[in-house]
This record gives C-alpha cells, structure tokens and sequence, in this order.
C-alpha cells in the first residue's frame, strides 16, 4: 500500500512540473486560490468513492487488473530477491540455509578478534620524594 501511495505522489508531482514546464511556454497559467484547491480536491475523493456504485463492471475490471498486477510485482520482486541473493549473498546464508534472516550470526569473529586487547603501557612508577638533608 506504501508503495501505491509514493508511486501516485511522484506521480502526481511529475504532471506538476510537466503542467507547469507547459505554462511557461507562453500559455496562461489558471489561477487558483487555496480554497478552489481544497473543494476541488474533495469533490474528486467524493467522486471516486462513488464510481464503483455507479460503474460495477469497471471496479470489477480495475479490481483484476489490479491484482493481476501486484502478483507481477510480486513475482518481480521475488525473482530479483533470488538474483542478488545469488550474486551478492551473504556468506553465513551459504554455510547455513535453514538460518533465518531474524536470528543474529554466530562464529562470525575472526581469530585476531579473538586475541587479548592491547591493554596499554606498564604503569609508571612514581619517583620517590626526596629526603631533606
């Protein structure tokens, strides 16, 4: 659904500039105030919850192809999941493939990680005080 809704904002966006690229070629551009926007706006929601009431056979149609097309995506999506999963996998993926994406590696330090921190210099003396004589 997320991805529906960006896809009609870009969209939406692109006839904007390409309405707007269109006016500066020498047409006039309409003025519309906020309010205009607004109602025009709501009157097309209001409209397009009304159309499958008045056109079942064509929500019908949209309805199919619209499923038709997410299991294409679907399957899209699927087939190039498999293709980098191929080409660029991970190795924990190849040594254990009942291992879920959700559970954390295991044995994944290598043998330098594995050796004692540096713990820094030996502490340094403090210089005895010195004795008055």
């Amino acid at each position: 659904m997320k991805f529906l809704l960006r896809t009609a904002f870009w969209l939406t966006i692109v006839v904007l500039l390409l309405a707007a690229a269109n006016s500066q070629n020498g047409a006039p551009a309409p003025h519309l105030g906020a309010g205009e926007a607004v109602s025009a706006a709501s009157a097309a929601v209001s409209d397009m919850r009304q159309f499958c009431a008045r056109q079942p056979e064509a929500c019908a149609v949209g309805s199919q192809a619209l499923t038709g097309l997410g299991q294409k995506a679907q399957a899209g999506a699927k087939m190039l999941y498999e293709f980098l999963t191929t080409h660029f996998g991970r190795a924990g993926a190849a040594e254990n493939p009942a291992r879920t994406i959700g559970k954390p590696a295991q044995n994944t330090l290598f043998p330098a990680d594995l050796t004692a921190p540096w713990r820094g210099s030996p502490a340094r003396k403090e210089p005895e005080p010195r004795r008055p004589a």
